[in-house]
């Protein structure tokens, strides 16, 4: 696959270079700020080779390639645009608009994933024909209704607290990994844990709960208005060793305590502080005590008041997690496992961010993760089912190419291309991820990362087999139980 070229072709319909405010990517998407986009644009991205979908998020466009091919395509993306912007030619600057047509629109079917970029000449689908397949393989006007429903101020800002953390996934995914395998090594070889270099690796998938108060704060305070590094070493006062030495009222305080919920609660309120000093501070003093006051004013609070309040909400987190799957078992993993796709669908799920992130800081491992996870599968186990009863050739297509992809943890394809615009399919999988999931909370699995699921997860999680035992029974959950609701099969087009 060459990345270049397919970096070219998505400039081609998103340029030219004036028309980018911003390409930015995260663990599977190219995401993309346009200062004008258009429905012909979005149809031709997915008809590039590699395209999973294209995900028009509003103020975002956002191009689903899947782990690991974004980084590639990314890096030549922006290759491609700070060349363009380099030579500053007039091609490149004097265009009026987007340019659209280097990669033309098909005519017949493409699938939501893999395809091949059309010819330039090869004319344009009618639009019954674009409204029809959307309904079963991109599912556009579906999730623009979903967006638009969730956009109220509770779910953006759910939304917005999730965003903090996605930077952090690498982090979690790289020392995860490193993590959940030295379990399995230390199982399998128990002198091993005794060497240096077991060690040295330990130390290595430990680091990003050492560094997360400064990540969080940083991205906290940039995410609420504030200046970024005023909240990193807010998180980082809170950790901050030496506290231990210090008694307020009943003892001694406590570093770390509340953990990234009260980084959160004083990255906030960091924010809110600053942005009032700025305005009551003059200017030419505002260098220097904008930054001071701030950092006293909120780190005063944080300590006397935000750290104790975030200590109590991580305590009752962490209980309220360990003691609904501990005493629940199969059947609140059950209940979780089969809620947790309408929960993606109501935009709630934005919630469980941070208390993934809470639970791997307190107990190194999140016990939801797994268990959340399963949906997924079930996705997979329902579409395969659709695949094997569809005689809808179309709809075949686009699940052989989202399933592989849907294995490695990325349903976007899945789910807003097969399962939610089929309807009874998306009931199947719900009930795939319940089966599996009751076996995850079953057993208690836990994980050692966050931002991956799917097969790649169960290299991070304490439990492999287990783990796999869940994905498999999800995988069958879901099968069967589209296969025995059923689904009304779209009619091949004339």
């Amino acid at each position: 696959m060459n990345y270049t070229d397919i970096a070219r072709q998505v400039f081609a319909l998103t340029g030219p270079a004036d028309n980018i405010e911003s390409a930015t990517h995260c663990m599977t998407r190219l995401r993309l700020v346009l200062h004008d986009k258009k429905p012909e644009q979005i149809e031709a991205l997915k008809k590039i080779e590699g395209v999973l979908g294209v995900y028009d998020a509003g103020e975002e466009l956002q191009i689903i390639f899947g782990p690991g091919r974004v980084d590639r395509v990314t890096e030549a993306f922006l290759q491609e645009l700070e060349a363009v912007r380099s030579s500053a030619s007039p091609a490149s600057s004097s265009s009026d608009g987007p340019t659209v047509g280097k990669v033309g629109l098909s005519d017949g079917a493409q699938s939501v994933g893999r395809s091949t970029a059309a010819e330039p000449t090869a004319p344009v689908e009618s639009a019954a024909q674009a409204a029809s397949k959307a309904e079963i393989g991109d599912g556009k006007a579906l999730h623009a209704k979903i967006r638009a429903k969730n956009a109220t101020p509770v779910k953006l800002l759910f939304k917005r607290i999730a965003s903090i953390f996605i930077p952090l996934i690498p982090a979690f995914i790289a020392c995860g990994l490193i993590s959940g395998t030295l379990n399995v090594v230390s199982k399998v070889d128990p002198a091993f844990a005794q060497t240096a270099v077991y060690q040295l690796l330990a130390i290595g998938g430990s680091t990003v709960f050492w560094g997360m108060n400064l990540f969080v704060g940083y991205n906290a305070a940039k995410e609420f208005g504030g200046t970024p590094i005023l909240g990193g070493i807010l998180g980082a006062l809170l950790a901050h060793p030496g506290l231990a030495s210090v008694e307020l009222a009943d003892g001694p305080l406590v570093p770390g305590r509340g953990g990234v919920i009260s980084v959160l609660l004083v990255a906030a309120l960091a924010a809110f502080v600053e942005k009032r000093l700025r305005r009551i501070i003059p200017e030419m003093f505002s260098l220097f005590l904008t930054p001071l006051f701030t950092f006293l004013i909120a780190g005063t609070i944080a300590i006397c008041v935000l750290q104790p309040l975030g200590g109590f909400l991580s305590d009752c987190i962490g209980t309220a997690a360990t003691s609904a799957i501990g005493s629940g078992g199969a059947i609140t993993g059950f209940i979780l496992g089969g809620t947790f796709l309408p929960m993606v669908m109501l935009g709630i799920h934005q919630t469980l961010t941070p208390i993934h992130a809470e639970l791997l800081a307190r107990y190194g491992v999140t016990i939801l993760l797994p268990v959340l996870a399963m949906a997924g599968a079930g996705q997979v186990g329902a579409s395969f089912a659709v695949y094997c009863k569809t005689k809808n050739r179309f709809l075949k297509k686009t699940i052989a190419s989202a399933l592989p992809v849907g294995i490695m943890g990325v349903g976007e394809p899945l789910i807003y291309g097969v399962t939610l615009p089929l309807g009874k399919p998306f009931i199947g999988a719900c009930i795939g991820g319940a089966c599996g999931g009751a076996v995850q909370a079953q057993f208690m699995v836990g994980a050692a990362t966050l931002g991956i699921s799917g097969l790649p997860l169960a290299a991070a999680t304490d439990q492999i087999p287990v783990y796999l035992l869940g994905l498999v029974t999800a995988y069958i959950g879901g099968f069967i139980a589209t296969w025995l609701i059923g689904f009304d099969d779209p009619p091949e087009e004339s």
